[in-house]
């Protein structure tokens, strides 16, 4: 739990919480989160939603409880944070290398169903032995390079020498499947750039799986998707498993993306609400800066007509008038919207989750900073 204070109490107007804070609208959120895990059940296939977005177990136990099938993280510590909290299957969508990794993620299998990808020797061998020592097993993900150009194995002889390295080390690890996450095809700005990257995806996916069940290994997942992609994957037949973690969220950068008319269309449920502390002719200034806003994907949107970010320090974002812009007083708060969610959601401690004028509920960023 945070040393810092929340900013706010549940029952205070948003004029009265403290600055800068993140905001989630929950009326936003929760249509997000009803739409997605619909169109998914609705359509036969499971949602396993992305932690890594929000990083908060408050948020990931609704997740749950609006039907996911346990969530995905990027980190140990996250993993650990998450079923601490009483979620009893998360997977680590990502390669873990280090012996003090892997005794953590062997000790976490004696608590819930846990799961890791690899794409190599030593992440195998490590966790072995890792789940030898404490009597557990965990279960293998096969990472495969569908296109990201990061981890993965690109092809199915790579993963058929992994899948018996596998078999190997039974009963302390145990073959789930494959992890084909295509994670630039969720920002390719038009509905066919996406359609076709993740075409492509599956097809890779879909050859491996073939070698691997022709092999005789068991392939009981493929997964992958993620808040720009889920549909595709999902309608590839391929994806049995779809893991989007923004949806709930939402940012700058997913706003940008042209929206597919057959989907759900999502709502900006997060923001950040600073206060003008300087307002001069030609520009104001708001207390929240870089160490408030990831900019990788930009700087945040001001959500006030007629203003716009003109650039970022520290503990500063300086923005200006264009037009006919009203004069902003000092004082006032202003709710913007950042490039990127996941990023700025780990520089914050606390989630102020408000129903209209109403703060509802305080929801701590108890994953924040879970980096190893």
């Amino acid at each position: 739990m945070s040393k810092v204070a929340p900013p706010a109490a549940v029952g205070d107007r948003l004029a009265d919480v403290d600055t800068p804070a993140l905001l989630i609208d929950l009326d936003a959120f929760e249509a997000n989160l009803a739409a997605v895990h619909r169109y998914v059940a609705d359509r036969g296939g499971r949602v396993r939603s992305h932690g890594k977005a929000h990083k908060c177990s408050a948020i990931g136990l609704r997740q749950i409880a609006a039907g996911a099938v346990g969530l995905c993280c990027q980190k140990v510590g996250e993993a650990e944070v998450f079923v601490e909290a009483g979620i009893r299957d998360v997977l680590v969508s990502n390669v873990v290398v280090g012996a003090s990794k892997a005794r953590r993620l062997a000790r976490l299998a004696g608590r819930a169903r846990v799961g890791v990808c690899v794409d190599g020797v030593l992440q195998i061998e490590q966790l072995a032995a890792a789940a030898r020592d404490e009597g557990t097993t965990i279960e293998l993900l096969i990472e495969a390079d569908v296109g990201a150009g990061r981890c993965g194995v690109s092809g199915a002889d790579e993963a058929l020498a992994l899948a018996g390295l596998i078999d190997a080390h039974r009963p302390f690890l145990s073959l789930r499947g494959l992890q084909a996450y295509h994670g630039p095809a969720q920002h390719l700005r038009s509905v066919a750039e996406r359609a076709v990257a993740i075409g492509q995806a599956a097809a890779r996916a879909a050859r491996i799986a073939t070698a691997l069940r022709a092999a005789g290994h068991p392939v009981q997942e493929i997964c992958g998707g993620g808040t720009g992609t889920y549909a595709y994957e999902l309608g590839s037949e391929v994806y049995t498993e779809v893991q989007p973690g923004s949806y709930v969220l939402m940012d700058g950068d997913y706003g940008a993306n042209q929206p597919d008319p057959d989907l759900p269309r999502l709502s900006q449920a997060l923001g950040v609400w600073c206060t003008v502390i300087t307002s001069r002719p030609g520009h104001a200034v708001l207390d929240g800066g870089l160490k408030t806003f990831a900019v990788d994907s930009g700087p945040p949107t001001v959500l006030e007509a007629g203003w716009k970010t003109r650039g970022l320090s520290d503990e500063h974002t300086v923005i200006v008038p264009q037009g006919d812009a009203r004069p902003l007083a000092v004082g006032e708060k202003l709710r913007l919207v950042p490039g990127h969610c996941d990023p700025t959601v780990n520089l914050h401690d606390w989630l102020v989750a408000h129903r209209g004028d109403r703060v509802e509920e305080i929801w701590a960023i108890d994953a924040r900073g879970a980096l190893f």
